[in-house]
């Protein structure tokens, strides 16, 4: 940093334990033993500066070392040494610089806004001392460039399109500063600086290029092929020359309303035009180059100019009523023409009522400005009071224009009703006809509808029988019955699992579908001998098919598709049915019922013994009682 000569930087100081009152034992004297000859010590211990303008760009830290040294300093005392560490900071005395002239380039092509180059300058100071500020100086550029500073570094940025036809090159000076200069060193000269800057200009295959961005035409409607609309030209920047193919986007003309010559740009119309239908065309020109193929689009606007080609028309259908007894010189109705054709409205319009018309013996026109109104000339007859009584009048009109000549037919149509004698308001009218606020058609929709909630209703009233009649008890329920025997077995030799007395059943079985579930879930779907399965199974089957019916035609059932398990073998087996589990029919079905048949008589032998075994035990409990019965009397003979 800047400083003069004998600054102050720090105080040191040095203590020794010797007494201070014994001779120069703690005497103390203070040297510098390294940093000569930048620094020195005074005799009150302030490190000072020794030389003026220490430069920090040079070197910008050092190491001073002081010494302090007791006995005044003489011959045999003692000493101690310190190191002050000195740095020095920045101040702005060095201007910035360019170190080179600057050589860019950039395509005819370019937009603005795009990069050109980048420059750059020096500068030793740091931090704000070192912030450096960038311009353009007048010069052959004027506005084409821009020039933006990031830290040391500067960018130069297209402002505007260049043209390699029009300029190759550019040549101009970018000046450089620091924003905030000191004072002090304004003596070492300018803290700016200079550099050459030249761009270079690319030629590039361009597109043709059109006289004008956007072109604006007219032509008159109705005019007939081919009537000329106007002509774009365009030019090849590269060489000058008009050499071109032209055409029109099919996109901004899907109608095809316009055609252009490939080698002049002449436009001219395909059909006549209507402006009342459209009066702007925006179409879309292509201009490609023959080689190489660049090409490029312009637009034009092509207005539609309006011709006196449309007659004046009644704005609406004009429907009104009037009453039979209406006297001479009433307007019946006030009529308004319109005119299609650009300020048509603003023409003078007359209306007429053909001589040869009937309608003319009893209504005139009576015209007002742009308006005409419809009068009654002549009182019609009146009509009959009775509820049927109506007359329609169909007056009609011919509306010319005052400027064109151009005429148009109208009619207005009078329902001539009867009113009481002096009003104004028709009568009411009866008629066997639908009334006008209920349409037939709406009398249809309302029968319809109607129809339809009975047909739902009726279908659904079936439907709830059909599945009431289908529906078994609860306690009739098979799917019930089958999950209270559902018990796994254990085998061919288990035959404690379940109880077999189910599948004895010898009665005769009941009729009937629920009596056929019954059956089925109580004995497996057999019959009680083997000559009654055939007509089981057909039972069972018959349940099976209204179940499926059931929940077929009812959509609130849950679907029939639940395992059911039925033991019916079906009629062509030789076994019959699993209820029919006599021992002897077991023996004469075959080896595969071999084990059963072994099963069967094994419980019917224990069923046996058991029997046994009862009546020894009544026949023991008989003579028992008997002994003790006799030797009960024999107590009471005794006594």
């Amino acid at each position: 940093s800047f400083s003069t000569s004998g600054t102050s930087i720090v105080q040191v100081t040095a203590t020794d334990a010797d007494d201070p009152t014994y001779g120069n034992s703690a005497r103390l004297v203070y040297t510098l033993v390294q940093g000569q000859p930048h620094f020195s010590v005074d005799p009150q211990t302030i490190l000072r500066t020794a030389v003026p303008d220490l430069d920090r760009e040079t070197q910008d830290q050092y190491l001073v070392v002081l010494q302090a040294k007791d006995m005044g300093g003489h011959l045999g005392g003692l000493s101690g040494t310190t190191t002050v560490t000195v740095k020095l900071t920045d101040v702005n005395d060095n201007p910035p610089h360019f170190t080179q002239t600057w050589l860019f380039s950039v395509s005819e092509l370019a937009v603005p806004g795009a990069e050109v180059g980048r420059i750059s300058a020096t500068d030793a100071d740091l931090g704000e001392n070192a912030k450096l500020e960038y311009t353009i100086l007048e010069g052959e550029s004027g506005d084409t460039f821009n020039i933006t500073g990031v830290n040391q570094e500067a960018i130069i940025i297209l402002n505007k399109a260049v043209d390699y036809e029009s300029r190759s090159s550019y040549s101009f000076s970018v000046e450089v500063l620091n924003p905030t200069v000191d004072p002090r060193f304004l003596r070492r000269g300018p803290f700016k600086d200079r550099a050459s800057v030249r761009v270079a200009v690319l030629d590039a295959d361009e597109p043709p290029r059109f006289s004008r961005a956007r072109y604006r035409m007219d032509v008159s409607e109705n005019c007939p092929p081919a009537c000329t609309v106007g002509r774009v030209s365009a030019v090849d920047p590269d060489t000058g020359l008009n050499n071109n193919i032209y055409s029109i986007d099919p996109q901004s003309d899907p109608e095809a309303l316009f055609r252009i010559a490939p080698d002049t740009g002449l436009i001219t119309t395909a059909s006549e035009l209507d402006r009342e239908h459209e009066q702007w065309h925006n179409v879309t020109i292509i201009a490609m180059q023959r080689n190489p193929s660049q090409l490029s689009r312009v637009v034009v606007a092509i207005e539609t100019l309006d011709l006196n080609d449309n007659a004046p028309e009644l704005d609406r259908q004009y429907n009104t009523a009037m009453c039979d007894s209406a006297s001479s010189g009433q307007v019946v109705q006030v009529l308004r023409a319109i005119d299609r054709d650009e300020g048509g409205n603003d023409s003078t319009v007359h209306f007429n009522i053909p001589p040869e018309s009937s309608a003319a013996l009893n209504f005139s026109i009576r015209e007002s400005g742009p308006t005409a109104s419809l009068v009654l000339a002549s009182p019609l007859q009146a009509l009959s009071r009775s509820s049927s009584s109506s007359l329609t009048l169909h007056v009609p009109l011919i509306l010319r224009d005052g400027s064109s000549g151009l005429t148009s037919t109208g009619t207005v149509t009078v329902s001539v009703c009867p009113c009481l004698k002096g009003g104004t308001v028709c009568l009411p009218q009866h008629s066997s006809l639908p009334s006008p606020g209920l349409s037939t058609a709406a009398l249809l929709a309302i029968l319809a509808c109607v129809a339809t909630l009975l047909v739902s209703a009726l279908s659904l009233s079936l439907r709830r029988q059909k599945r009431d009649s289908l529906s078994p008890l609860e306690e009739d329920d098979v799917r019930e019955n089958i999950i209270t025997y559902d018990d796994e077995g254990g085998g061919e030799a288990d035959t404690a699992a379940f109880d077999i007395t189910a599948l004895q059943y010898g009665g005769a079985w009941p009729s009937g579908p629920e009596a056929a579930a019954r059956a089925a879930s109580a004995g497996g779907g057999g019959a009680a001998g083997g000559g009654s399965g055939h007509s089981l199974a057909l039972r069972v089957g018959e349940f099976l098919r209204l179940r499926l019916a059931q929940v077929t035609f009812d959509p609130t059932q849950p679907p029939y598709d639940s395992v059911q398990v039925y033991g019916l073998e079906g009629t062509g087996s030789r076994a019959g049915s699993l209820s029919s589990l006599e021992s002897e029919g077991l023996e004469e079905w075959g080896p595969q019922f071999r084990k059963l048949a072994q099963l069967f008589r094994e419980r019917e032998k224990e069923k046996d013994e058991d029997k046994d075994e009862e009546k020894t035990r009544k026949r023991n409990g008989e003579e028992t009682g008997e002994k003790e019965e006799q030797l009960g009397d024999e107590r009471r003979d005794k006594d």
